[in-house]
């Protein structure tokens, strides 16, 4: 898949350091921003105009409490977006999310979901740092709206953005929760965590009388029976492996089954001692007793989908209770908790399971007690409201109309409610840059600052050449005086590095739109036996640089470009049995009065379109601060 990979390590000190400062920058943006609402909604409240009579006693009487059920689902899932969010905060999420994550998910789907994924990992891989900010800004955003909205639009449209958001993530990030992959199974996740994240997002946007109704429960519990029910004869097929501790290939040597392989593959992750040999005796034990496991696994799921299924209140509280410790087991014994391992993105599909059934099971049956959940909240609103009438009464004066009517507006606005506006601007801090990203085709320029390092400003003479171009003409650099020069070194036979670099400063070039007449694109043969013009025009033509009029590939007898090699510090050798010499890699920016202003190293790395598209980015704004400076 390469347009997802980076070709980067994850530990990369630069890439972490830009993803540091990114959230730090972006976090900083978000506590000015709360803090300004809280500002604004607190001077409102000071211009109210005085109330005509009444504290709003009744309200809190007059409004019922928010059903259990849905409290459940709302606080739930609004700690399990922020938990998610804190993970993708991780130093490694900028350079290893789709290469070490998405990718490998998605590499056992049929090859349309990996061209989808594909599509949408590209986003990532070109712009890391901003893409990696923006998942940890849209998830706590979504996790705190969720919290703090409790009920009306605001929470309604909180559900909303956790469907919209949900979806993204489970298409792109878990590859449709990899229902079209071989080996599906509830166990490791099936059908992706994040789609019960869907699930409750899509059911906290009803109505709140829906939830008053114990049909709605026995609805929700049903559509769950009916899912564990299929996991059950999912996981009772024969010949998918869950049945066998041992599997021998054609050649009869034995391999781990599906469930001991996939817990020992878990155990390996980078976690406490404690839990990967608890892992590892389960997958040992998994392997001896591979039947006995997997007909326990079958038998609970079946019975848990024909309890919900039915719906009979007293028999589903066992079953929750029981679905309780059942996931919580398979939590640990399997998933191995989901976000271990230094790129987890979330706790799997076992909690979130258990808020949407013990959910089911609180609608199912309602009590007069569970009426108390949300009258703190009441008498919160109760107070507020009356402070709101004493503070108008004690400080109520004439104000302007125009600043009367945005005061009302904004003081009548609940403490929640200004929470909440403020969760959207966080989702808004993060989904900006990410959609800015997204509609830029070049690459974030930290992935070559990551390959080549940073490379330190200069401002030195640049030493002096005459040589000939491709097309037998005389170039020095004295002629190119008053033009910006992008200079590397490239062997015309090159298969490797040179091409590439080829194209990232034909590309860059093209990026430089207007300017690139001011900016000349020279390139200096690296090879001391195939150096004629005739290997030179011929490279022009492997790489489509023909048609580039400001591009110049000099070559010269052997002393004029070992002098050249030797003022800019280049070393070429004959490699042993070969036409491809080596040399080191090397772009130089020469500004127009003919003084060094940058050299770097132009290595390109792992040579995918992301970082060859990133170093064309960086030579292109080289290029025009060597304009600038001139």
């Amino acid at each position: 898949m390469p347009g997802m990979n980076s070709g980067l390590n994850p530990s990369d000190p630069t890439l972490v350091a830009a993803f540091r400062s990114a959230l730090l920058h972006q976090g900083a943006i978000a506590l000015l921003m709360l803090a300004f609402l809280w500002l604004l909604w607190a001077t409102a409240r000071t211009w109210r105009p005085a109330a005509s009579g009444g504290t709003g006693a009744g309200t809190a009487a007059a409004g019922a409490a928010e059903p259990r059920g849905r409290w459940l689902l709302r606080t739930g899932f609004g700690v399990l977006w922020i938990f998610d969010g804190i993970l993708q905060a991780q130093p490694k999420m900028a350079g290893g999310l789709a290469t070490q994550v998405i990718e490998p998910t998605a590499a056992s789907s049929p090859r349309w979901v990996q061209h989808l994924v594909n599509w949408g990992g590209t986003v990532w891989s070109y712009h890391p740092v901003q893409a990696a900010a923006a998942s940890v800004w849209i998830q706590v955003g979504i996790g705190v709206w969720l919290i703090v909205a409790v009920r009306g639009p605001w929470s309604r449209l909180a559900g909303a953005a956790s469907v919209a958001w949900g979806l993204v993530v489970w298409v792109f990030g878990e590859s449709f929760g990899g229902i079209f992959a071989p080996g599906l199974s509830w166990l490791t996740g099936a059908p992706g965590g994040v789609l019960f994240y869907v699930v409750a997002g899509a059911l906290l946007a009803l109505p709140e009388d829906v939830w008053r109704r114990p049909r709605s429960g026995r609805l929700l519990l049903a559509g769950l029976g009916a899912f564990l029910a299929g996991m059950a004869l999912l996981q009772a097929w024969p010949g998918r492996g869950f049945w066998q501790g041992t599997v021998r290939d054609q050649a009869g040597h034995g391999h781990a089954g599906t469930l001991s392989g996939m817990v020992r593959e878990m155990s390996a992750t980078p976690q406490p001692h404690v839990l990967s040999a608890l892992l590892a005796g389960f997958a040992s034990f998994a392997t001896r007793y591979a039947v006995g496991v997997n007909l326990v696994v079958v038998i609970a799921l079946a019975v848990l989908g024909a309890v919900f299924l039915a719906g009979r209140p007293r028999l589903v509280r066992y079953a929750v209770w029981f679905g309780i410790v059942f996931c919580l087991a398979d939590w640990v014994l399997v998933q191995d908790l989901g976000f271990l391992g230094g790129l987890g993105t979330d706790p799997n599909s076992m909690i979130p399971l258990i808020l949407l059934f013990s959910a089911g099971y609180l609608t199912l049956v309602p009590e007069v007690a569970s009426e108390m959940i949300g009258v703190n909240e009441a008498a919160e609103d109760d107070a507020e409201k009356s402070g709101d009438a004493a503070d108008a009464q004690r400080r109520g004066r004439p104000r302007p109309e125009v600043l009367r009517g945005l005061g009302n507006t904004v003081a009548s606005a609940r403490a929640r409610s200004v929470a909440a506006a403020g969760a959207v601007a966080v989702i808004v801090l993060g989904a900006a840059p990410m959609a800015a990203a997204a509609a830029n085709r070049t690459a974030d320029p930290i992935l070559a600052l990551a390959i080549s390092g940073n490379s330190g400003r200069l401002d030195l003479p640049a030493p002096g050449f005459s040589l000939t171009d491709q097309d037998g003409r005389t170039v020095s650099l004295a002629s190119l005086r008053g033009k910006v020069v992008l200079m590397t070194f490239l062997d015309p036979v090159c298969t490797t590095d040179c091409p590439i670099i080829a194209q990232e400063f034909k590309q860059a070039g093209q990026m430089l739109g207007a300017q690139a007449g001011l900016v000349e694109l020279v390139a200096v043969v690296a090879n001391p036996t195939y150096r004629s013009t005739a290997f030179t025009r011929a490279f022009d033509r492997q790489e489509g640089l023909t048609t580039v009029p400001n591009w110049r590939y000099l070559t010269g007898s052997l002393s004029q470009l070992g002098e050249v090699w030797r003022h800019y510090g280049v070393t070429v050798q004959n490699l042993p049995a070969g036409a491809m010499s080596a040399h080191n890699d090397l772009a130089v920016i020469i500004d127009p009065a003919g003084r060094i202003r940058q050299e770097m190293d132009a290595d390109p790395g792992p040579g995918t379109s992301g970082t060859e598209s990133s170093f064309s980015v960086l030579l292109s704004q080289y290029a025009r601060q060597a304009l600038r400076q001139s």
